[in-house]
């Protein structure tokens, strides 16, 4: 039986007439009056530095949303067509947040005196299998951890098929948890601040020598020729560009990587996404009846203790709450909230899939593309350059899978989006 070939659309640029799309005012209104309520109402609740990391949330929102800053493309991009564009930009990012990390964490505290603690984790088969899982499911679901949140807020509710598989799969990851910590050999966290005789400026100088391999090799093997044009769409020109146009990646890999500098001073801990999925999910089984405080993942006193203060309260929650509100203004001031409403059914099933891939992959790894990948480099832990080489391996099987479901895979005359 034959099949008909799936082919890629090509891309276009935005016309002047997208590009001068009006702002949506009133949803824009909207979206700041609940950001403002949710934010007061966390501060009531839970108090000031959980309100100062959802307003960091928001933040992020922001700036994901008008950088189109993407770990899925990226991956994508490098594996399919050989741009390594996309990677240069996270090399970018972990530099300078592992530059801004070195001193906060040397040094041992955050505001208030808060100690400040490195994203570290132990090397074993959780972070092999879960990154590589993740780096699948990436391709399926058509979006990271955060890309996910704020593609959310930006009116892509065919998202929302892909954030319900995440928090299933995260949910079913730390009921598995003990498998794949305490089953399977594991090796203990490494951190190069601590080998002897790095410290922390041993570690830096050592990171920095890998970036920039990472960008020379992306350099050397990468595809020759012009490279496609970026679809940047909205366009704004001059100060509007700030609020309604697209940012360069370099503009948005700085202001990440600042953002997550400023969440380790505020709360003692780098970035993260993927925790609070785990939270919800276990929340909505809870509220069903199911005993998951019974779970050993719940059981762990740390766990246990940001599970009892509630999703209000808990660091990664308010600010995933955060970058959906923080997304979901900045695309309606560019005009370019829109829902969607239909989805085929194939993608909804690779939406589905992918999601739980990466949400499962997610738990065990110890993290996602944020907080294994750029926390855990940037926190100068081994495991965060195992986690991005297994999401990259992940994603050339995922490439492969991709058309099962309908879609595409780039090609070299393909715009990058």
């Amino acid at each position: 039986m034959s099949t008909t070939p799936v082919r890629t659309p090509r891309v276009r640029p935005a016309t002047e007439a997208e590009a001068a799309r009006p702002p949506q005012l009133g949803i824009a209104l909207g979206g700041v009056v609940a950001a403002l309520a949710l934010g007061l109402l966390v501060w009531q609740r839970s108090g000031q530095v959980p309100a100062v990391l959802f307003a960091i949330g928001t933040a992020l929102g922001f700036v994901l949303f008008h950088s189109r800053f993407g770990f899925t493309s990226a991956w994508r991009q490098l594996v399919a067509v050989r741009q390594g564009a996309g990677l240069r930009a996270h090399m970018l990012m972990i530099a300078v947040a592992a530059t801004l990390f070195a001193p906060i964490l040397a040094v041992g505290t955050a505001w208030n005196g808060v100690p400040a603690s490195p994203s570290l984790a132990p090397i074993g088969f959780g972070v092999v299998v879960g990154a590589f899982l993740f780096g699948v499911g990436m391709q399926l679901g058509g979006s990271c951890a955060s890309g996910t949140l704020f593609a959310v807020g930006s009116g892509q509710t065919a998202i929302l098929v892909t954030l319900g598989g995440f928090v299933a799969g995260s949910t079913l990851g730390a009921l598995h948890f003990p498998f794949w910590t305490d089953d399977l050999p594991s090796l203990a966290p490494v951190s190069l601040a601590t080998v002897q005789p790095f410290g922390y400026l041993g570690a830096w100088v050592i990171t920095m020598a890998v970036v920039l391999v990472v960008v020379a090799l992306t350099l050397v093997l990468g595809r020759r020729g012009q490279v496609p044009p970026v679809d940047r769409a909205p366009v704004a020109r001059g100060l509007a560009r700030a609020a309604r146009g697209s940012w360069p990646l370099w503009v948005g890999a700085l202001l990440l990587a600042g953002l997550n500098a400023l969440t380790l001073w505020v709360s003692g801990g780098a970035w993260g996404v993927t925790f609070a999925f785990s939270l919800w999910g276990s929340k909505l089984l809870d509220a069903l009846g199911v005993d998951v405080t019974s779970w050993t993942f719940w059981q762990d006193p740390v766990n246990a203790a940001k599970y009892q203060a509630g999703f209000l309260a808990e660091k990664t929650s308010v600010m995933d709450l955060g970058i959906i509100l923080g997304a979901l203004v900045a695309s309606a001031l560019a005009g370019a909230f829109v829902v969607h409403r239909r989805v085929p059914g194939r993608l909804a099933l690779g939406a589905v899939v992918g999601g739980i891939m990466m949400g499962y992959g997610a738990r065990i790894a110890f993290g996602c593309n944020i907080g294994a990948y750029f926390g855990g480099i940037a926190s100068f832990s081994l495991h965060g350059w195992l986690w991005g080489v297994m999401a990259l391996i992940g994603t050339v099987a995922g490439l492969a899978l991709r058309p099962l479901f309908g879609l595409a895979n780039p090609r070299p005359t393909d715009s990058v989006c």
